[in-house]
């Protein structure tokens, strides 16, 4: 971070940051990467609102910003982008081996997404994994949305107190996972069990298909057990 605020200037290019790091922007996003002690921050660009509203969190971490105008981070992010006058560039998280998300999952689910691509959809799975407290969430590198950006915004600064997990391969991980001693339970619309239903081993990982098409079929295989979320008729 520079040592001191700059003056007005514009942030220039394509909603993207430099050298590996990532973008974070709107208020409670923001807000809570800046409060995460894990965070590496890099630059920061508020507007005078954007400051206002985090002026606590500004306090507590003692960050130096630039003051930008909403145009600004209009051009850098884009017209429709609801950044709430608040950027920040920063390191992506240190990611947790599964070892370590399975030293917290005892009576806590771990959740494992099965390419889910949507941003928004990732971000609210977030944000129930953090009010339910689930232990952690697995998601593969590819066909997976990037832990920045539109996912960070939609997940409302769950991102920073959900750890999560990326592998290369899902089946590889969920073996993994099974010899780490996890029970997978896959969630499907046709299963004839009922999640609310079923009897919850100690470490028990929930797996979620991608919109639409549910689990693949590998995936399915792979599971101890297929639920489904019982609904009203």
């Amino acid at each position: 971070m520079p040592d001191r605020p700059r003056h007005r200037n514009q942030p220039h290019g394509r909603p993207r940051a430099d050298d590996g790091n990532v973008l974070v922007f709107g208020i409670h996003a923001v807000e809570a990467a800046l409060a995460n002690p894990h965070r590496r921050l890099r630059k920061l660009y508020l507007t005078d609102n954007a400051e206002n509203r985090l002026r606590a969190a500004l306090s507590g971490r003692q960050i130096a910003h630039e003051s930008v105008l909403p145009r600004d981070l209009d051009r850098r992010l884009g017209a429709d982008t609801v950044h709430q006058g608040a950027l920040l560039e920063t390191e992506p998280l240190p990611e947790p081996a599964l070892e370590s998300l399975a030293e917290r999952a005892s009576l806590r689910p771990l959740l494992v997404l099965d390419q889910v691509t949507d941003p928004h959809n990732v971000g609210a799975i977030l944000r129930s994994a953090a009010v339910f407290g689930a232990s952690g969430l697995v998601m593969t590198r590819r066909h997976s949305p990037p832990l920045d950006g539109a996912l960070a915004k939609s997940a409302s600064g769950a991102l920073e107190h959900v750890p999560v997990a990326l592998v290369q391969n899902l089946a590889r991980g969920l073996a993994e996972l099974k010899e780490l001693g996890f029970t997978l339970i896959g969630l499907d619309g046709e299963a004839s069990d009922r999640l609310e239903e079923i009897a919850w081993p100690e470490r028990t990982a929930l797996v979620l298909g991608a919109e639409g098409k549910g689990l693949r079929q590998l995936t399915r295989d792979t599971c101890d057990q297929l639920c489904r979320i019982a609904t009203e008729d």
